[in-house]
């Protein structure tokens, strides 16, 4: 029986991310008819912090943000997860992704649990020194709790590897010595991984490669539409190319750009770096998002923002194939219509997973002090990304269900053997 004070703090836990991660994890379990204590556990987070970060601003005021860390599970390892500065960040939303990094690293197979943390901030309104002044007392609040065998941070959305250097250096001051480990997605310099920058969009490609071989089909030749042009779309689309595909449509904030023989990826490249949107590339013409998502194309990546995909517009799509290279760009509604059209979606647990995989090769370098080449790094994310997808496949074809709920099942399955396995302390 839950207590009223429990039930007071699940208040704090209303999100959709949230709701929609339970909802996840409960028919995963019902779907391999799980321990039902073993689900009640999943469905809560081990450990929830809420931290207050007073910064000085440039003008001598102090303002005070609100920062948060979820420590969702570590039956498998220690805790694992980015940290977003955003506005809107809540404890509902770390929350909701802290469960769904729960989930990730364990169908991928890593040695991790799940973690996330954020800050309710705008960073585009502060300043460099502001910034690592937010950074810095931030990560002094978690000092406790995060470390390179208990939670490791990387960066998310309003974060990068600069971030990153100030929590490195701010923890390794605490604690008197170089901790490179604590957290990934660092400059190689001080310890990052080669590889890193595109591991997410080159993951996302090893899995689309293996979807179309297990349907009989190979990347050459196949049309391919990429919404969304920031790290990981530029990524999938420059690595399709290279495999002969024909991207014939990308988007960005601006909108979207398309040319049915194939945009030209490297050039395409090389004009963002000058003119910072896609649109106006030379050879194009403008395309709204909306008809990106519509298009007669065999493969569609959404790589940008989640829910793009809903029962809204979920009837216009006419790819054979989506592979999720954003976070949830496809809703769970709009998965049960379109998987109900014999369109296969290889979910993002998995399509997306490369970041994290290589933000792992990063942890295990760092502890080694030992470090490999860029080539090297591929063939290991390879390796893992294809045994994990490989594993969902056979999921999916036993149970006759679609990727994402074969996928969901894999995971959830995994944490239950490991944690039956180290039973409940106290007894």
């Amino acid at each position: 029986m839950e207590s009223s004070s429990f039930k007071d703090y699940e208040k704090h836990l209303d999100h959709p991310l949230f709701n929609n991660a339970i909802q996840l994890i409960e028919d995963a379990g019902k779907l391999i008819k799980a321990d039902p204590n073993v689900i009640a556990r999943l469905k809560r987070p081990k450990r929830a912090l809420s931290v207050s970060v007073p910064v000085r601003m440039d003008n001598g005021a102090v303002e005070v943000f609100m920062g948060f860390r979820v420590q969702y599970n570590s039956t498998l390892g220690p805790y694992k997860g980015g940290v977003r500065y955003h506005e809107e960040v809540t404890m509902g939303e770390v929350t909701g992704l802290a469960s769904l990094m729960m989930l990730k690293n364990s169908v991928l197979g890593l040695p991790y649990g799940g973690g996330k943390g954020g800050i309710s901030v705008d960073p585009n309104r502060l300043s460099r020194n502001e910034k690592q002044s937010l950074t810095r007392r931030y990560t002094s609040e978690l000092g406790p709790f995060i470390g390179p065998n208990k939670d490791i941070p990387a960066p998310d959305m309003g974060t990068d590897s600069q971030t990153m250097a100030w929590m490195m250096d701010t923890y390794s001051q605490e604690q008197g010595y170089a901790q490179p480990g604590v957290v990934t997605g660092k400059p190689v310099e001080i310890g990052g991984s080669l590889g890193r920058v595109g591991a997410t969009g080159l993951g996302a490609v090893f899995v689309l490669e293996r979807l179309l071989e297990r349907n009989s089909r190979t990347v050459m030749g196949s049309r391919i539409a990429i919404q969304g042009f920031g790290n990981v779309g530029s990524h999938a689309a420059l690595y399709s190319f290279e495999r002969g595909g024909r991207v014939v449509a990308v988007s960005d904030v601006s909108g979207g750009i398309f040319n049915g023989d194939g945009l030209k990826i490297p050039e395409l490249i090389e004009y963002i770096k000058t003119n910072k949107i896609v649109k106006g590339f030379p050879g194009s013409q403008p395309i709204s998002n909306e008809d990106l998502l519509a298009l007669d194309v065999d493969i569609l990546m959404p790589c940008a923002m989640d829910g793009v995909i809903n029962e809204s517009n979920c009837h216009t799509i006419k790819a054979k194939y989506v592979v999720e290279g954003a976070n949830g760009p496809v809703t769970n509604s709009a998965t049960k219509i379109l998987h109900e059209k014999g369109i296969q979606i290889a979910p993002d647990i998995i399509a997306n997973g490369g970041g994290v995989i290589v933000s792992y090769f990063e942890w295990v370098q760092d502890t080694m002090s030992f470090f490999w080449e860029e080539d090297e790094i591929n063939k290991k994310l390879h390796t893992i990304i294809i045994k994990a997808f490989d594993e969902v496949w056979k999921m999916s074809q036993e149970k006759g269900v679609h990727l994402r709920a074969a996928a969901m099942a894999t995971s959830v399955n995994r944490l239950q053997k490991a944690m039956l396995l180290r039973g409940l302390y106290p007894r």
